[in-house]
């Protein structure tokens, strides 16, 4: 069984693909596309595995393997294109675009998407949310979470209302650019969830951002 189940690894990687260049520091990492395809084919194969007599394990983890590994290949370069895209577009703009696993995260600072203590968009951060419409258009098997953050100056209701504008502000404008309602989630966290000290003002401003986050549909 040992040897089926190394088979089941190397041959997932034969259809994930290799190992890549990353564009922007030309170090060689792991695709998402294969991590995906090892990931199916495993779990595939142990549910083939458990689901088939002792006589006929090995073929039930191949067959299992073969399906699993393809499904998952196959989340993993749907979302590796859909990175893609976004990292061409969003270069430049301040935008970070952040991976892990099959989530892509969209990191917008507040100081290039807001004004101080505002909800509405800013005019000139309008042709990046156009950017980001036109590939999740495109992409429309995945979902979309837009959540609001702050930093933790002034009162903790304050915040989380001015976080859960500044999210429904992002959402709206990307469902009045065409992207289905159906797939679009807000939410504000207030200052919960800083990524850097509210102690400087430096950390403050990291905290004020809208992340978008962009999963596979189940």
């Amino acid at each position: 069984m040992k040897k089926v189940l190394m088979a089941v690894v190397v041959s997932a990687a034969m259809i994930s693909g290799c190992a890549t260049q990353d564009a922007y520091t030309g170090e060689e990492k792991t695709s998402k596309t294969m991590m995906g395809g090892i990931i199916g084919a495993v779990t595939g194969a142990a549910a083939g595995a458990a689901t088939s007599s002792k006589g006929d394990r090995n073929k039930g983890i191949l067959i299992g393997a073969a399906s699993g590994g393809l499904i998952g290949a196959g989340v993993g370069q749907y979302m590796d294109r859909q990175e893609a895209q976004l990292r061409q577009r969003l270069e430049g703009t301040g935008v970070r675009v952040k991976r892990d696993g099959n989530q892509i995260d969209l990191i917008m600072p507040g100081n290039i998407t807001f004004d101080v203590d505002k909800s509405n968009i800013r005019t000139s951060f309008y042709e990046v949310l156009d950017s980001v419409a036109i590939v999740v258009k495109e992409f429309d098997q995945t979902a979309i979470a837009v959540g609001g953050h702050t930093d933790s100056t002034g009162s903790f209701e304050y915040n989380q209302q001015l976080s859960e504008r500044r999210a429904q502000s992002v959402g709206s404008y990307l469902r009045d650019k065409g992207v289905a309602q159906g797939r679009l989630h807000t939410k504000g966290y207030g200052p919960r969830f800083p990524v850097a000290s509210n102690d400087t003002e430096q950390g403050r401003q990291q905290n004020r951002r809208v992340e978008i986050q962009l999963m596979p549909m189940e």
